[in-house]
C-alpha cells in the first residue's frame, strides 16, 4: 500500500494537472470548428431523414446546433484534459464522453433559451422588476425543458456516433 500524499505533493500534482488541461490553441479552435460542423451536419441529416426539420427555419436551427457544439467543445476540452491527465484510456474515454456530450447539449440548450427568451421578451415586464425576474427564470427554464424534450432527439443517431468516435480519439491519445 502506498503512503498518503503530503500537502506539497498534492499541490504539485494539482498544478501539473492544471497545466496539462490547457489545450494547444490549434486543437482548441480547429477542433471546435470541426466538432461544430460535424454536429450541424449530423443534426441536418437526422432531421431531413426523419422529416423533422422546418424548412422555413432550417438555417437558424442548424446554426443554433453548430454554435452550441462549438461552445461545448471550447468548454469541454480543458475539462476533459484536466479530468483525464495521466489516467488510463477508459477514464479518458469517459471524461470525453461526459464533458463533450454534456457541454454540447448544455450550450445548445442555453442558446435555445436565449433565443426563446428574446422572442417572448416583447410580452414581459420592464427589466429589473420582480415580475420580470420571474418571467425571465420561468421562460428560460421552460425553454431548456423544451429543448431537453424536443431538441436532444436531433442528435440521434448520428450525433451519438460522433460523440463515441470523438471520445475514442481522446482515449487513444497518449499523454
Amino acid at each position: 500500500m502506498t503512503p498518503p500524499l503530503t500537502a506539497p505533493q498534492k499541490a504539485a500534482g494539482f498544478r501539473a494537472r492544471l497545466a496539462a488541461s490547457r489545450p494547444p490553441l490549434w486543437e482548441w479552435l480547429a477542433g471546435a470548428l470541426i466538432w461544430g460542423l460535424l454536429i450541424a451536419l449530423s443534426v441536418g441529416v437526422s432531421a431531413l431523414v426523419a422529416h423533422r426539420l422546418p424548412t422555413s427555419h432550417w438555417a437558424m436551427v442548424i446554426g443554433l446546433y453548430f454554435s452550441g457544439a462549438v461552445l461545448g467543445w471550447l468548454a469541454a476540452l480543458p475539462l476533459i484534459r484536466f479530468a483525464s491527465h495521466a489516467r488510463p484510456p477508459e477514464t479518458r474515454f469517459a471524461a470525453a464522453f461526459l464533458f463533450l456530450g454534456a457541454g454540447t447539449a448544455a450550450f445548445t440548450a442555453l442558446l435555445f433559451a436565449l433565443q426563446y427568451r428574446q422572442f417572448y421578451a416583447q410580452w414581459h415586464q420592464p427589466f429589473g422588476t420582480v415580475i420580470w425576474v420571474f418571467q425571465f427564470v420561468f421562460t428560460s427554464a421552460s425553454a431548456v425543458y423544451q429543448f431537453a424534450v424536443l431538441g436532444i432527439r436531433h442528435y440521434l443517431p448520428f450525433g451519438l456516433i460522433l460523440l463515441i468516435a470523438a471520445s475514442l480519439l481522446h482515449a487513444r491519445r497518449s499523454r
